[in-house]
């Protein structure tokens, strides 16, 4: 008899939280146990997976239940409360919030508008990004899942900065769209049908919290990046236009090759041909960024599209990746 690891998942209603058990339901080695972390968890939703364990999200049941890992797809003032006492009942965490995503409490404070109350923690999280942090994770007891955007950012930008082709002086530009499923099931009157149906707008301006992720990520000033979000009327996926300078005479295929050796035996980053780009119809519903490049050599003008899906790679997904590594799984296992 196959013995599977057991996972929990608190915040399982939300819809990071429902894309990860369905992931985790398809994997051959996890089995998850619906945590309950609300105070009204008396009268959920009924759930997607109605023969699973439910049970509350305390020290208690991670040591009653055998549970090796624990997602935290909760807001981040409830990631800082159950962190530690996941953690001190010997399950490894996943934390799918941005509470542990900075390196200080001063910069959460900045971008998060909180204080962080947990800055033991926030010091020891690892950030979940495979492709860039796949050592420090695979080591780690708390890992700190990326924000959709900055995956979506850091995988197209960070590769052209430790290059050295970015003319940094010049900026780089990132305008990103994102579903509406992106801003999470509580209902509000800006992500309501008749608010978003046949609309686009752009929020967040010059102070996204996503922002210091790229930053921290692909060693950018702040003065070096401008970054809007904008809230497209579809259900799910992110694209990203980046916009920046290289040296004259730089090609697309220049970059591209810059891509091709980072990206190297990468199982979730596709890059598209010089005169192809990305859309969001090739990545929805998969752990997949696709990147495709567009260049002038004659000016040194460069446009890059990154795409994700912002519930799988932008965050159930790469959850899983990130937990392949801790449990030492294969990376795609569950995934593909």
């Amino acid at each position: 008899m196959k013995i599977h690891t057991l996972a929990g998942i608190a915040g399982h209603r939300g819809y990071s939280g429902t894309e990860l058990l369905r992931i985790l339901e398809r994997h051959p080695h996890v089995r998850p146990v619906l945590l309950e972390h609300r105070a009204d968890a008396a009268h959920p939703r009924p759930p997607r997976a109605p023969a699973l364990r439910h049970a509350p999200a305390t020290p208690d049941t991670v040591r009653a239940e055998g549970l090796s890992i624990v997602f935290l797809a909760t807001p981040p003032e409830v990631s800082m409360e159950l962190a530690p006492a996941m953690l001190s009942a010997g399950a490894k965490v996943i934390d799918l919030s941005g509470a542990f995503r900075l390196r200080t409490p001063a910069a959460y404070a900045d971008w998060y508008m909180q204080p962080h109350t947990q800055p033991e923690l926030l010091a020891e999280a690892v950030y979940g990004l495979p492709e860039f942090c796949r050592g420090g994770i695979a080591s780690g007891r708390l890992v700190a899942n990326p924000g959709c955007y900055p995956t979506a950012a850091n995988l197209a930008i960070r590769p052209l900065i430790e290059a050295g082709v970015v003319d940094r002086q010049a900026g780089i530009v990132c305008d990103a769209k994102s579903g509406v499923s992106g801003a999470g099931r509580k209902p509000s009157l800006k992500t309501s049908f008749c608010e978003v149906a046949g609309n686009f707008s752009a929020y967040s301006l010059l102070h996204h919290r996503h922002v210091p992720e790229v930053l921290m990520i692909s060693g950018l000033e702040e003065r070096e990046f401008s970054f809007t979000a904008q809230l497209l009327p579809v259900e799910r996926g992110i694209l990203e236009t980046i916009y920046f300078r290289v040296p004259k005479g730089t090609s697309a295929a220049d970059l591209l090759g810059i891509y091709e050796k980072q990206f190297a035996g990468e199982a979730f980053v596709r890059l598209y041909p010089a005169g192809h780009l990305p859309d969001l119809h090739g990545v929805v519903r998969t752990n997949y960024c696709d990147i495709g490049i567009a260049a002038d050599a004659a000016t040194g003008r460069v446009v890059a599209v990154s795409a994700i899906d912002n519930l799988v790679k932008g965050a159930a997904g790469q959850a899983v990746q990130n937990m392949n590594l801790l449990l030492g799984h294969p990376e795609t296992e569950g995934l593909l």
